[in-house]
C-alpha cells in the first residue's frame, strides 16, 4: 500500500528534456495531500465500520437474549396456563366429589327420616290398637258393672209395672 509519505519521497530520475520539476513536485505534493486525506477518511470509515460492527454484534446479542427471554416467557406462560387448567380440573373434580358426598349424605338422611316416619306410623298404629284395646277393656268392665245394676233396675221396673197393673 502506498502511503502519502511514499508519494512525497518519491524521486524521479532526471532526464534531459523531462517534465518541469517544480510542476511535478507541486502535483506530487497535491496528490500526497489528497491521498493523505483519503487515507485518513478511509481509516475513519474503517473505525466507524468497526464500531458499527460492534454495535450490530451487541444488538444481535441483545436480540438473541430477547428471543430467548421471549421463548422462556412463552414456555412459562404455557406452563402456568397448563398448571392453572390442571388446578381448575382438580378443583372441579373435588367439587363434584364433594357434591356427590353431599347428595349421598342427603339421600341417606332422607332414607333415615322415611324409616323414622314409618316407625312412628307403626308406633302410632300400635298405640291406637293398645288404646282401643284398653278402652274396649274398660268399656267391658263398665258394662260388666252396669249389667247387675240394669238387672236390678229392670226387676224394679217389672215390680212397679205389676203394682201399677194390680192397682
Amino acid at each position: 500500500m502506498i502511503t502519502p509519505l511514499d508519494i512525497q519521497q518519491k524521486a524521479f530520475r532526471r532526464v534531459l528534456r523531462g517534465y518541469d520539476r517544480q510542476e511535478v513536485e507541486a502535483f506530487l505534493s497535491l496528490v500526497a495531500t489528497e491521498f493523505e486525506e483519503l487515507v485518513k477518511e478511509a481509516m475513519s470509515l474503517r473505525e466507524q465500520v468497526r464500531r458499527k460492527a460492534e454495535d450490530v454484534a451487541e444488538y444481535r446479542s441483545r436480540e438473541k437474549s430477547l428471543q430467548e427471554t421471549l421463548i422462556t416467557a412463552q414456555k412459562a406462560s404455557e406452563e402456568i396456563r397448563e398448571a392453572s387448567r390442571k388446578e381448575a380440573e382438580i378443583a372441579i373434580s373435588e367439587a363434584e366429589l364433594q357434591g356427590e358426598k353431599i347428595v349421598l349424605a342427603a339421600h341417606s338422611r332422607f332414607l333415615r327420616i322415611v324409616d323414622d316416619i314409618n316407625e312412628l306410623k307403626r308406633q302410632r298404629a300400635q298405640f291406637e290398637v293398645n288404646v282401643r284395646a284398653l278402652v274396649e277393656g274398660h268399656l267391658k268392665m263398665l258394662d260388666t258393672f252396669r249389667e247387675p245394676q240394669l238387672r236390678e233396675e229392670q226387676v224394679e221396673l217389672l215390680r212397679g209395672a205389676k203394682k201399677a197393673s194390680a192397682d
